[in-house]
């Protein structure tokens, strides 16, 4: 089931590669995930020391907590194998790659992240993608237009 998605990642990177990925929450994280308190639009990771970090996701304090609140932005572990971590931090390594979040979501009962390895779009290209959106919307009406006759 989904959580949030990260919508503008699409818009401002071309996404070459997806991994799933568990990701380290503290109980007050996850019922405000549950609740909907969540915002991945900023977020982004790093590979760090041979690890996997999520920076700038936002899941606000879950209001009904007793006593321990855990902090909104903090930086979150990913958890993910050895080999995975290697072959990530290899493919971003080439500039103007990076590690972005694409989607928060369910799967078994655990928070999972999948990630995408990306590469920057630069205006024009973001331009195109409007004209062919804009192409296929008109042509997909048209057609649509023509099966109802």
């Amino acid at each position: 089931m989904e959580i949030a998605t990260n919508r503008k990642a699409f818009r401002d990177y071309a996404v070459l590669d997806k991994i799933e990925a568990g990701i380290a929450l503290v109980g007050t994280e996850v019922k405000s995930i549950r609740l909907g308190l969540v915002n991945l639009q900023a977020a982004y990771a790093k590979v760090e020391n041979a690890e996997v970090f999520l920076y700038d996701l936002d899941i606000q304090p879950y209001e009904r907590a007793s006593h321990e609140q855990h902090v909104a932005k903090r930086k979150r572990k990913l958890l993910l194998h050895a080999r995975e971590i290697s072959k990530l931090f290899n493919e971003i390594a080439v500039k103007g790659r990076a590690l972005i979040p694409l989607r928060l979501y369910w799967k078994k009962g655990h928070v999972k992240v999948e990630l995408g390895i990306g590469k920057g779009k630069a205006s024009h290209d973001k331009r195109e993608d409007l004209k062919k959106k804009a192409v296929q919307r008109d042509t997909n009406r048209e057609l649509a237009r023509y099966k109802g006759r």
